[in-house]
């Protein structure tokens, strides 16, 4: 799966489904009947009442082993802050468009992160690992 085992220069892999599963669930931000909390759940939130817009995501990718993948924060060029936690903005084919999301600096908060203007783009051979975190809701979506 990882670099140029696919050499048909497609995207049928186990990852894209799951994001494209989350994708369309940000997007409509639906509500259907309840499943095994898997990255795959037909709802977001912890059940289908709960009020949540996104599905933080942890990636992984072959070359890294057990480190997650971790992008600048802001786009500065100086940027030296980073966060392993995504929100899948787009999904074209084999690649995701993630949107990176900071630790919320309100430690009132019930909402453990917040957006940035900080994105990047991802080849989805590149990764082996997709780790989702609890749904939350995140503010400025």
């Amino acid at each position: 799966m990882c670099n140029n085992e696919n050499k048909n220069n497609t995207c049928n892999n186990c990852i894209q489904e799951i994001l494209k599963v989350i994708l369309l669930l940000q997007q409509s931000v639906c509500r259907n009947d309840s499943c095994l909390e898997t990255c795959d759940r037909g709802f977001l939130g912890q059940s289908s009442s709960t009020l949540s817009n996104t599905r933080p995501i942890i990636l992984y990718t072959c070359s890294s082993g057990s480190t997650p993948l971790a992008m600048p924060v802001s786009k500065s060029p100086t940027e030296t802050t980073t966060s392993t936690v995504f929100r899948l903005e787009k999904l074209d084919d084999c690649c995701a468009t993630c949107r990176v999301l900071q630790t919320n600096p309100d430690t009132q908060s019930t909402y453990p992160f917040v957006t940035t203007n900080s994105f990047f783009t991802i080849n989805l051979n590149c990764v082996c690992i997709l780790r989702c975190l609890d749904d939350t809701f995140v503010e400025s979506m």
